[in-house]
Order: structure tokens, then C-alpha cells, then sequence
């Protein structure tokens, strides 16, 4: 395994409140411009055609203020998908309520979900998995597999030198110190699709489907039944 453990500065808050809004700002360009968004909206695109569904419900881990889960929904209502979104953050102070978003905001803990069985369609995450070493993110996802109804949707970054060299490269676009710290790290910390593949055997999943996205992404549908043929 390739991964580095390091830890994140926003992961303790180790910034006053304006460099950590600056860090969801970087965070929210980042997705936008880098396929965060691109790959959470294909999954569940994805999830909606095999499964016929045209509305859902979704459970955003580690949503922070909800930028990318808001942006998915936006795509999707253009698309005939109706996405209904509530947030969970380990940190309160993370969830802030953006204009006109009245999204359920939860504050908690990944890997004990405060939810009950089957409370969702679906339990997505975006950029969470690499936070976690192994034994974490799989109890991360035999927790969503325990609250959704679904799926489970896992979207993170692939680890690959070049992708690194390309974390470093974008250090004077970032405007919070946070982020000149935690990009690179982020990237030294992920999974290759190989590694989640193993990482999941254990899983009591139907299947799982893990492919490659544009610009070092990764997206995983964690299957909880076989679909019909």
C-alpha cells in the first residue's frame, strides 16, 4: 500500500473560522472544477438507471457546508432526478446553512451512524474515504450499508505520483494555508482502486463497482441486493 498517513488541518481545525471557510471554498472550487461533483452526479445517475428510480434520498457523510451535495442536486433536477439531501459532519461549526438550503443538517460520527435501518436510499461521501486508514473506512461502509436502502457511493481521489506532483503544482491557487497543507496530503493519504477493491471484500455488500473518473478521481457503488437481470 502507497498511501502516508497525515494527518489533515482541517480534520482537528486547526485554523481560526476564516481560514476554514477559505479551506470549503478551495474545497468547493476543487469539486467543481475537478470532478468531485462530475463523479458523485455520474453514481447516482448510474444508480437512478439500473434501479428506474426518479427520486431519491441521500445521506451526505462528511458533507461539510454541503457544497458538492447541493451541486449534484441542482444537476440532477435539471435531469428529471429529484434528490433529497440531509448532512452529516462530525463538526457542528462545519455545517453551515447556505441561503435558500434547507437541507436536515446532523452532526456525527461516520462510523456509528446515528440512524436508523434503512433510513435512506443512499449513503454518499465525497473526499472522506482517504481520511480513514482501512479498518475505519470499512466500518464507514458497513455503516451506510446498514442505514441506506440502496447503496452505498463512495467518491475520492486515486493516489498516483502525477496526481501528487499536480496537488503541489496548484499550492498559489489555494487561498487558505489549510488547504497548501491538506491538497497534498490528501492525495499522499489515497487509495488505489486495487487497494479499495481489497479494502472491501469484507463488506456484507451484494457487489461492488469501483471505476476510474477524469482527474484522479474514483467512484464506488457499494450494491446492498442484486439487482434484477
Amino acid at each position: 500500500m502507497l498511501r502516508r498517513r497525515i494527518p489533515e488541518l482541517l480534520d482537528s481545525d486547526s485554523g481560526t473560522p476564516d481560514e476554514i471557510a477559505a479551506s470549503f471554498s478551495d474545497l468547493k472550487r476543487i469539486n467543481r472544477w475537478l470532478g468531485g461533483v462530475a463523479t458523485t452526479c455520474g453514481m447516482i445517475r448510474y444508480v437512478a438507471k439500473k434501479t428506474g428510480a426518479r427520486s431519491l434520498s441521500l445521506l451526505e457523510v462528511g458533507a461539510g457546508p454541503g457544497d458538492v451535495p447541493r451541486a449534484v442536486r441542482e444537476r440532477l433536477t435539471r435531469l428529471g432526478i429529484d434528490l433529497e439531501v440531509c448532512l452529516l459532519d462530525r463538526a457542528p461549526a462545519h455545517l453551515r446553512h447556505q441561503h435558500g438550503d434547507s437541507a436536515p443538517r446532523v452532526a456525527g460520527d461516520a462510523r456509528a451512524l446515528p440512524f436508523g435501518k434503512e433510513s435512506f436510499d443512499l449513503v454518499s461521501s465525497c473526499l472522506l474515504a482517504h481520511h480513514f486508514p482501512p479498518e475505519d473506512l470499512l466500518r464507514f461502509v458497513k455503516e451506510g450499508l446498514r442505514v441506506a436502502r440502496t447503496a452505498v457511493l463512495i467518491n475520492d481521489l486515486v493516489w498516483h505520483p502525477l496526481h501528487l506532483a499536480l496537488g503541489y503544482a496548484g499550492w498559489p491557487l489555494y487561498r487558505s494555508r489549510l488547504t497548501q497543507h491538506d491538497a497534498p496530503a490528501s492525495i499522499r493519504q489515497a487509495y488505489t482502486p486495487r487497494e479499495m477493491r481489497e479494502i472491501l471484500k469484507p463488506t456484507p455488500a451484494a457487489s461492488v463497482l469501483v471505476r476510474r473518473h477524469p482527474l484522479f478521481r474514483m467512484g464506488v457503488v457499494v450494491w446492498k441486493h442484486s439487482l434484477p437481470t
